[in-house]
Parts: C-alpha cells; sequence; structure tokens
C-alpha cells in the first residue's frame, strides 16, 4: 500500500477488535511514524506512551467512560506540552495534530484500525486525566488522545463524503 491508498482506505473505526496481540516492532513503527511528523520550530512537543500490557490496559478501561476501543489489544497515548515556539505562539496542537494522522497512516498501513479519540477523553469529565495517572504522566506533560489499536473484527464502511468540488477549488473560493 502506498500512502496515497492509506489516507483513502483510512477511517474511524469504532467498532470491536480481534483478540490478537499486536507485536512491540509494529508499535515502533506506529509511533516512529508519529515522531516522525512535522513540529513547528521542531520544539517536539509531542510524546507517546503505547500500552500493550493487558493489566495496565484494564486500568484504562475502568477510567474511560462511556467505553472506547474497549477490545483493541493495544493503545498509544498521545501527550503534549505547551512549549512556545517562533513569536510566542505554540504550535502543539498542530504538532500532535500531525503526529496522530501519521499514526492513523501507519495502522491502516500495518492491516490494523483504528480511531482518534480526543474530545472524548479531554471533556469536562477529564478521563485523560485518569489515564495520565494511570501511566504515571508527569503534570507537565497533558494527554490529549487515545489510539486503540488492533485488527478490527469486521470491516466498517467507509462515510459518506461530499464531493471534490464542494470542497476543493482552483485560484479562488467559487463565485454564486
Amino acid at each position: 500500500m502506498n500512502v496515497i491508498e492509506a489516507i483513502h482506505c483510512r477511517h474511524s473505526y469504532r467498532g470491536k477488535y480481534k483478540n490478537i496481540p499486536v507485536p512491540k516492532d509494529d508499535l515502533i513503527k506506529i509511533m516512529q511514524a508519529g515522531l516522525d511528523a512535522p513540529s513547528g520550530c521542531n520544539k517536539q512537543t509531542t510524546s507517546l506512551i503505547a500500552v500493550d500490557d493487558p493489566h495496565i490496559l484494564a486500568k484504562l478501561r475502568r477510567v474511560i467512560d462511556p467505553p472506547i476501543g474497549d477490545t483493541a489489544p493495544a493503545a498509544i497515548c498521545v501527550l503534549t506540552q505547551r512549549i512556545n515556539a517562533y513569536r510566542d505562539k505554540c504550535f502543539a496542537v498542530q504538532d500532535y495534530s500531525a503526529a496522530i494522522q501519521n499514526m492513523l497512516l501507519a495502522i491502516v498501513e500495518l492491516g490494523y484500525q483504528s480511531c482518534w479519540y480526543e474530545g472524548h477523553i479531554t471533556d469536562d469529565d477529564k478521563i485523560c486525566d485518569k489515564i495520565a495517572q494511570v501511566l504515571n504522566v508527569p503534570d507537565n506533560y497533558e494527554l490529549v488522545c487515545y489510539l486503540p489499536v488492533g485488527i478490527a473484527e469486521c470491516e466498517a464502511a467507509q462515510p459518506k463524503k461530499k464531493p471534490f468540488g464542494e470542497r476543493a477549488w482552483f485560484n479562488s473560493f467559487p463565485q454564486e
């Protein structure tokens, strides 16, 4: 699969996962893809924790309510540090977003599925803080995303996308 195919094939998977472990080598490849993403002013604000230990996954599942990715044999937690860069601007959101997209593409390339869970864990109930506590994340890091990783139990339908011409144009915004 080339990168264009991976982009077209990638979609959020919210179904059940097969009970097949994700090899550490594959988790390393996925995380390396995330760490290879561009970073504003090279501040490298994104860090990652892969979880494949069933006991730790069970602890995470106990704090994630409502449940997400509860049958995935692995997960990757995305951390950020809010570090100012150029003209006192912080690019942490852009940095971790690029890292997550790279990892989602690597996940598809390697034959796995995932879903980008951010709002669900960073909402008012602060599940992210509970996950961070389980994983011993220091206070100067913020846990911002949870990516379950595994082999999909079933094929999920691709979401319907608007036609190209409704969202992409050449040389200017179309005039009515």
